[in-house]
C-alpha cells in the first residue's frame, strides 16, 4: 500500500492540529466516528468503512508507533483510507462481478428516499471521482487540498470532478429534480 509521506498542513490548521505527543489510542478515540463517517461516504458499505479506518490506524502504528509525531494525523489517516479503498477496489474489480440492479433492500423511511438515490447513483461512480466529491463537499477542501489528498495535479481533481458530476446529470437514479 502507499502510504501518505508528507502531511496536508492547511488542512490541519482548518481542523485543529493535534499536539505533537498526541498518542495513537487518544487519536482513535477522537476521531474515529469522523474517519468512519469519512470511509463509508467512500466506500458505501459500514463494515468495510470500519476495516478502512482501522487500516489507518494499522498504517499509524506501523509508521509512527504509539505517539503521533505528525502534525497532521487526521490529514495522514484520510490519505491512508483513500488508498486503501482505491487498492480494495483494484483487488475486488479482477475477482467480484458487479450486478446490473442492486438486490432488494429493505424498505427505507420516506424521508430518505432522495439520499438513497444520491447515494446509489455516487456508488457507480469509480473510486476517484467519488472521492474527488466526498473530499470538496463532505470534508469542504479545496481543489488544492484534494490535489494533495489524492497525490495529482489540480486540474486532474477539476476533471475527475467534472467527469462525476456530467455522469450524475445523466444517472437513471437520479430525477430531475435531483440533478
Amino acid at each position: 500500500r502507499r502510504v501518505l509521506w508528507s502531511v496536508n498542513v492547511a488542512a490541519a490548521h482548518r481542523e485543529g492540529m493535534l499536539s505533537s505527543r498526541t498518542t495513537l489510542e487518544h487519536f482513535a478515540a477522537q476521531q474515529s466516528v469522523p474517519l468512519t463517517r469519512f470511509a463509508f461516504l467512500l466506500c458505501g458499505d459500514h463494515q468495510r468503512a470500519e476495516d478502512l479506518v482501522q487500516d489507518a490506524y494499522l498504517a499509524l502504528h506501523r509508521r509512527f508507533g504509539n505517539v503521533l509525531p505528525i502534525e497532521a494525523p487526521v490529514a495522514y489517516a484520510r490519505r491512508a483510507i483513500v488508498n486503501a479503498q482505491i487498492s480494495h477496489a483494484r483487488r475486488r474489480s479482477s475477482s467480484e462481478r458487479m450486478l446490473e440492479e442492486l438486490p432488494e433492500l429493505p424498505s427505507a423511511p420516506p424521508d430518505t428516499a432522495e439520499q438513497d438515490a444520491m447515494w446509489r447513483a455516487l456508488a457507480v461512480l469509480p473510486d476517484r471521482q467519488r472521492a474527488v466529491l466526498v473530499l470538496r463537499y463532505y470534508l469542504d477542501l479545496s481543489d488544492a487540498e484534494i490535489a494533495a489528498t489524492l497525490d495529482c495535479r489540480e486540474g486532474t481533481v477539476r476533471s475527475l470532478a467534472s467527469r462525476a458530476f456530467a455522469a450524475l446529470r445523466t444517472s437513471p437514479q437520479l430525477t430531475e429534480d435531483q440533478r
